[in-house]
């Protein structure tokens, strides 16, 4: 059984043109894009478009991949300072001599509707949602809110450590009294924790590494990465036997994106109704 984000995404942009009305003014969101990644550019373009769709106004500051860290630090101050904007993202990957961390730790946290700022992530993990909680992250806990999921003592693996997905999610799912059980590239037989599972999280970026023999038929699979090799698409996950066999799964392209895109302009409207 396939799982459509599209149309969960498509309930929350509904809701935010009701909750924009009843604030009597336009929400502003800014984004900072340095370089000339090609997917960097499409996400910013998805935002873009979907603010444009709820009636949030769309900032955007792009740079030149040489851009200094000191001149790029500068124009985060900015959006800082700026009381028209609401929150701001700054489109990741960087370039490397930017260091990430100093750059999303120079955000204010009141403005950081990415969710990545350290305090927010703090927040998240002492059980503290009341301001911004990352996007993919957020947009996986309404995929279960939707489905009548009851997380408390489920056996829940995630697949990946990062600072975007893994660790916030694994956070929140303990949060939501699931047991939890966090994996990653060094993690030896992986497949033992998936059997075991009632719900499985993957954001490795690792193609096929979750075959169908790795799961039981009752598995919920929320397969959050896909990983371009030669122009072809790959999943974390065996989508298409999956579905086949009737597990309740993501599709990847297709659901991640919406979602994690309608969570942002969530997080803005919060960010104006705060204010």
């Amino acid at each position: 059984m396939i799982i459509n984000g599209r149309k969960i995404a498509d309930t929350i942009y509904g809701d935010l043109k009701i909750e924009i009305k009843k604030l009597g003014k336009k929400p502003t969101l800014g984004a900072i894009l340095v370089g000339d990644n090609a997917a960097s550019a499409t996400y910013i373009k998805q935002k873009q478009k979907w603010a444009d769709f709820v009636g949030i106004n769309f900032i955007l500051k792009k740079f030149p991949e040489s851009i200094s860290e000191a001149d790029l630090l500068k124009e985060i101050h900015d959006f800082n300072d700026d009381r028209n904007v609401d929150g701001f993202i700054v489109q990741l990957p960087l370039p490397k001599h930017i260091r990430s961390k100093k750059i999303i730790g120079a955000i204010s946290p009141l403005k950081d509707v990415d969710g990545f700022h350290p305090e927010n992530q703090g927040k998240v993990m002492i059980g503290d949602t009341s301001w911004f909680v990352p996007c993919t992250p957020a947009g996986i806990m309404r995929i279960f809110e939707k489905l009548n999921v009851d997380l408390s003592g489920k056996n829940v693996v995630v697949i990946g450590r990062s600072n975007i997905v893994g660790k916030p999610i694994a956070n929140l799912l303990i949060n939501a009294w699931a047991t939890v059980t966090v994996c990653n590239s060094k993690t030896k037989k992986i497949d033992a924790f998936t059997r075991k599972a009632d719900v499985v999280v993957s954001a490795a970026g690792s193609p096929g590494l979750i075959k169908l023999s790795d799961i039981n038929v009752n598995t919920l699979v929320i397969d959050v990465w896909f990983t371009i090799v030669d122009g072809k698409t790959y999943w974390d996950t065996d989508f298409n036997n999956m579905n086949l066999w009737g597990v309740m799964v993501t599709p990847v392209p297709g659901w991640v994106g919406p979602l994690t895109v309608a969570m942002l302009m969530k997080n803005t409207v919060t960010a104006c109704s705060r204010k």
